[in-house]
């Protein structure tokens, strides 16, 4: 008997083992340096919370300005397509690295929330740089979430919000089930009890869903119908929790994917249909 609680016991410390491991690989940012940007494409540099910000700006012809904020793991790259998309109708595109990605540095990653401190210095200096341009938003997964849970962000004349989680619940237990099946709901408990030991963050505190419908702006929830990261029955809800004028698009086929490499031709109909709407002024 003293054998098989010896061997219980050390069976549940490895386990809470891995799972600290897999909580540190999960919170932790990735800084580097990005190679020199592209023709027609400036570096700028802003500042949060004390911490530098770095982007990209495509200057546009006086359409609009739209802030393009990528997803986890990932930086101002993954939107470039996008600016230059945007930049060819006229509109300015700014790019940022979200802080704990490319060449914003951060203590760690905190799904949003901390995040939001560097969106909202993006568009106070969108604001400042084009007082009579209306400003719209792109963000992908993590960048959704940055500006959603973002309280005191200035608000926008227009979001697109692609395959953002509704939970922070529901992420980490949709992502683990990928993985582990069955075993994901009580692996996903001892990862969600480490964030305020961490980060000084509560579960409650990363429910986007919980923040969409005070975003005071028309709205485009776009997701892929195949997404097991954020499932479409999480996207529709979120697009029901969304207040005024909203749009769904359920992209047939797509997974957790880049929706704008997806279906370039469709993804481009579509949002230019939208920020047209609502940037370009009568």
């Amino acid at each position: 008997m003293k054998r098989l609680a010896l061997g219980v016991l050390a069976f549940v410390g490895a386990g809470a083992a891995l799972t600290w491991m897999l909580g540190t690989t999960l919170v932790s940012g990735k800084q580097y340096a990005l190679p020199s940007p592209e023709a027609g494409v400036r570096t700028v540099l802003l500042r949060a919370a004390g911490q530098p910000v770095e982007g990209w700006l495509l200057e546009g012809s006086g359409k609009g300005a739209v802030l393009l904020l990528h997803g986890v793991r990932s930086d101002r790259r993954q939107m470039l397509a996008r600016g230059r998309f945007l930049h060819a109708l006229g509109y300015t595109s700014l790019l940022i690295d979200l802080p704990g990605h490319g060449a914003s540095p951060a203590p760690a990653i905190t799904f949003g929330l901390k995040e939001g401190e560097a969106v909202n210095s993006a568009l106070r200096w969108l604001r400042e740089r084009y007082p009579q341009q209306r400003i719209g938003l792109i963000g992908v997964s993590l960048g959704a979430a940055s500006y959603v849970l973002c309280k005191a962000c200035p608000r926008v004349d227009a979001v697109v919000l692609e395959s953002m989680y509704p939970t922070i619940e529901e992420a980490v237990e949709d992502r683990l089930r990928m993985r582990i099946g069955p075993l994901a709901a009580p692996v996903s408990q001892l990862l969600l009890r480490q964030l305020p030991l961490r980060l000084d963050i509560d579960p409650s505190q990363l429910r986007p869903i919980e923040h969409i419908a005070a975003l005071g702006a028309p709205v485009l929830v776009a997701s892929g119908d195949a997404d097991l990261h954020t499932t479409i029955a999480e996207t529709r809800r979120i697009h029901a929790a969304a207040s005024g004028d909203k749009q769904l698009w359920e992209v047939p086929g797509a997974a957790h994917v880049d929706l704008h490499a997806f279906v370039p031709g469709e993804y481009e109909h579509r949002i230019a249909a939208f920020l047209d709407r609502h940037l370009v002024a009568p």
